[in-house]
């Protein structure tokens, strides 16, 4: 019979393997994330090169009364929106239902990572193309004739962030619940409707005048960043983008999938 006393001590072995801790395997699984989605190049189009062409064509148009600063006031966070879309909602459902489709998710789970440990891996990814986003777009609207005030600016950037939450938390949900084939359609078609609302209740502010469509997730984003880098804090529009980040992630969380689905 092997008794306690009879085991090896501690120690004398070396190397000892055992299981990382749970802040390196969340930072180690957040670098591949970001790897994978930045080197990915029909990420970059969807999440950089559109926004910015985007942003630089829109504020060569007289789309917004009164003079070009005003114009790209409103236009920057749109494409702001646009783009925190593309990457939070877009890119990760599509992402992940392929990597459910292919086996990927349910081998990194079989390794030993802990599920939440990849769910917020691909959070951590989104996060990481939010800052190149903010530092390219930004500086370009910058250079363009955009300004703000610090104030503005880190309301901005608290308002980005929150609506990234809640559109990642949509494409968590999407991306693990349905089948590859229908996220690839449904996400693209979702994203091109959700551009269309709010551009038009940006850019033609009169259809809501009442508010009604700010309970659209890009409305809410594209209005409150607006408002973030006018000085004035959107207690409205981020009342809603985290009701949406409640309701999609409670579901996300319920329903989630790591194999791909029926």
């Amino acid at each position: 019979m092997i008794t306690n006393e009879s085991r090896f001590p501690a120690g004398t072995f070396a190397p000892a393997p055992k299981r990382a801790s749970p802040v390196r395997m969340l930072l180690a699984q957040g670098r591949v994330e970001s790897l994978l989605f930045l080197r990915h190049g029909e990420q970059q189009l969807l999440n950089l090169f559109i926004p910015l062409v985007g942003l630089i064509a829109l504020a060569r148009f007289d789309l917004v009364p009164g003079d070009g600063d005003r114009s790209l006031a409103v236009t920057f966070p749109f494409i702001m929106a646009v783009a925190s879309m593309s990457s939070g909602f877009t890119g990760q459902a599509i992402s992940l239902a392929f990597d459910r489709r292919y086996g990927a998710l349910k081998r990194t789970g079989a390794s030993g990572v802990p599920a939440w440990t990849i769910v917020f891996g691909k959070v951590i990814a989104v996060l990481a193309v939010t800052v190149v986003q903010i530092v390219i777009l930004g500086g370009t609207a910058l250079l363009l004739g955009w300004s703000t005030s610090v104030a503005g600016a880190l309301l901005g950037i608290l308002t980005l962030l929150i609506g990234v939450a809640a559109f990642t938390a949509l494409g968590l949900l999407m991306g693990g619940t349905l089948s590859s084939e229908l996220v690839l359609a449904l996400a693209n078609l979702i994203w091109v409707v959700l551009t269309g609302i709010a551009a038009w209740a940006v850019f033609s502010p009169e259809v809501n005048a009442d508010g009604a469509l700010s309970i659209i997730p890009s409305v809410a984003l594209a209005q409150g960043i607006s408002n973030a880098f006018a000085g004035d804090l959107p207690w409205l529009q981020l009342g809603i983008l985290l009701v949406w980040l409640a309701i999609a992630g409670f579901a996300a969380n319920r329903w989630f999938s790591f194999t791909a689905g029926r």
